[in-house]
C-alpha cells in the first residue's frame, strides 16, 4: 500500500466514520462508492470491503454517545442484530452469484430510491 492509498483510504474511513456517527450511514453510502470511484475496487471488492468494516467495533463509540444520551431501544437493537447477521449472510450469497455490471445498476438504483423517499416523503 502506497503513502497516497494509505491517505486516501483514512480520508474515507473518517468521512465514513462521520457520516455514521452523525447520520446513521456510512459504508453504503460512503465507503462502497468511494472503493469503487477512487480506489478502482469491483462492485463485489468495495461491499465486501464495506461490510468487513463494520465486522469490528467501529461503531462502537458513536452507538455509546447516542445510547447515553438515551437514543438507544437495547430490545430493539438485539432482535435488529439477530436479523442483521441473517439477511447480511443470505444477502452477500445473493451478491455474490450476481455479474458486477447488474450489481452496480441493483446498487445505485437502491441509493436513488432512497434517497428520493428521503427527500419528498412527508
Amino acid at each position: 500500500m502506497s503513502l497516497v492509498e494509505l491517505v486516501i483510504l483514512l480520508v474515507i474511513g473518517l468521512l465514513a466514520g462521520f457520516t455514521g456517527g452523525s447520520l446513521g450511514l456510512g459504508g453504503g453510502i460512503i465507503i462502497v462508492p468511494a472503493l469503487v470511484f477512487i480506489m478502482g475496487f469491483s462492485q463485489h471488492q468495495a461491499q465486501g470491503t464495506s461490510l468487513a468494516v463494520i465486522v469490528f467495533p467501529v461503531a462502537f463509540l458513536g452507538a455509546y454517545n447516542y445510547y447515553r444520551s438515551g437514543f438507544v431501544n437495547i430490545k430493539y437493537v438485539l432482535v435488529l442484530a439477530v436479523a442483521f447477521v441473517v439477511g447480511s449472510y443470505l444477502g452477500s450469497l445473493m451478491s455474490i452469484n450476481l455479474p458486477e455490471k447488474i450489481l452496480k445498476k441493483v446498487f445505485g438504483f437502491a441509493l436513488l430510491a432512497l434517497s428520493l423517499k428521503m427527500i419528498f416523503n412527508k
